[in-house]
């Protein structure tokens, strides 16, 4: 009863939003669009993205600027059930806001990294993230280089670990994004258990515990695949939580001497046994991880719609729906076909 009292109003909130999350059949109409000016105008028209796309026009949409706006689109559903939500409820959101943080900081190294010039205009987000964060995004995006860039973190959660980082040999990209996951699971997995309660817990395990798990058999996967690591240093990239996988497991997998191995080990996991692999292809690992998350995600709401797993899940497919819009309209403005493009965006 207590549940049904404390989530009934916010659970009532999401139920809206989410009946404004784009369906297939629109995604349907979307694919057949000839330009991505039809793409942006299509979107005007969308209860959840109307008023975002004014005064971008013509030549302004190129990719960054339509990115800007989609993201922007997220952060405004988050302030709506932020200011919807009771206490421990935000507990759950401030906790959330640490992935937008790193997600926004993932694209600035990306940028630094390869010497380019942001294509997204943070001063945007500036007002949004005063709010929660206590990054300076004015000062980062103006960053003149990598090291500039990591000294303007100096104040936040982030610095010491990549300050202490960049004293190190020419660290890559794949560095820095691993120890910013690796700080995010740890964060979460702690604070989970200081501010949330038995049920709340559970649920989100689910979510994030599987997550986690996941990312570490990509890892794994992609280390093998593309880096050929040894296995010491695959183990040193691994976030040290297991959920479903057991520690057997991930060595098998990690020490596995050919990736038919290593797929033999994976069809023994929970995941593995969750999913055919045998008709799965083996080349597209990140869509059956997709697959396997968003199964947990909505079985985790729906089963529990009274709970924090209605914000989790909204949260969720609501970013999915973005990624699934830029790449759309990135497949109409290289010309991609129709029929391809629904096979990127549409479960078929």
């Amino acid at each position: 009863m207590g549940d049904l009292l404390s989530y009934s109003g916010i659970t009532t909130k999401v139920r809206a939003m989410e009946s404004h999350l784009v369906t297939d059949s629109q995604f349907r109409e979307m694919a057949a669009l000839e330009t991505v000016s039809d793409a942006v105008e299509y979107l005007r028209r969308l209860p959840a993205y109307e008023g975002l796309f004014a005064n971008l026009e013509g030549v302004e949409l190129h990719r960054g600027a339509i990115e800007q706006r989609l993201i922007l689109s997220l952060y405004e559903d988050f302030a709506k059930l932020y200011r919807f939500a009771n206490l421990t409820q935000r507990k759950f959101l401030d906790l959330y806001f640490m992935h937008f943080e790193i997600d926004i900081l993932k694209k600035c190294f990306r940028n630094a990294m390869g010497r380019n010039r942001l294509d997204i205009d943070l001063s945007v987000f500036q007002e949004f993230f005063e709010k929660h964060s206590r990054l300076d995004l004015l000062k980062l995006s103006s960053s003149g280089d990598l090291h500039e860039f990591i000294a303007n973190l100096e104040g936040s959660v982030y610095y010491d670990l990549l300050s202490h980082l960049d004293d190190g040999d020419q660290p890559a990209l794949f560095d820095y994004e691993v120890h910013l996951d690796l700080l995010y699971f740890k964060s979460i997995w702690k604070v989970m258990g200081k501010y949330l309660g038995r049920k709340e817990q559970e649920l989100l395990s689910r979510c994030f515990g599987s997550k986690l798990d996941l990312l570490n058999i990509q890892w794994i996967y992609r280390s093998k695949k593309y880096y050929h690591l040894q296995p010491a240093d695959i183990y040193s990239l691994l976030i040290p939580i297991n959920y479903h996988l057991n520690k057997e497991q991930v060595t098998k997998m990690a020490e596995a001497a050919t990736l038919d191995e290593f797929y033999t080990v994976l069809r023994t996991t929970y995941y593995g046994r969750m999913e055919d692999l045998e008709a799965a292809d083996k080349s597209d690992l990140e869509q059956l991880t997709q697959d396997v998350l968003n199964k947990i995600y909505r079985s985790t709401s729906q089963q529990n719609p009274y709970s924090i797993a209605t914000l989790n899940s909204y949260l969720y497919f609501k970013e999915e729906e973005i990624q699934k819009i830029i790449t759309l309209i990135e497949s109409i403005r290289y010309r991609v076909s129709p029929d391809e493009i629904i096979s990127y965006v549409v479960k078929q």
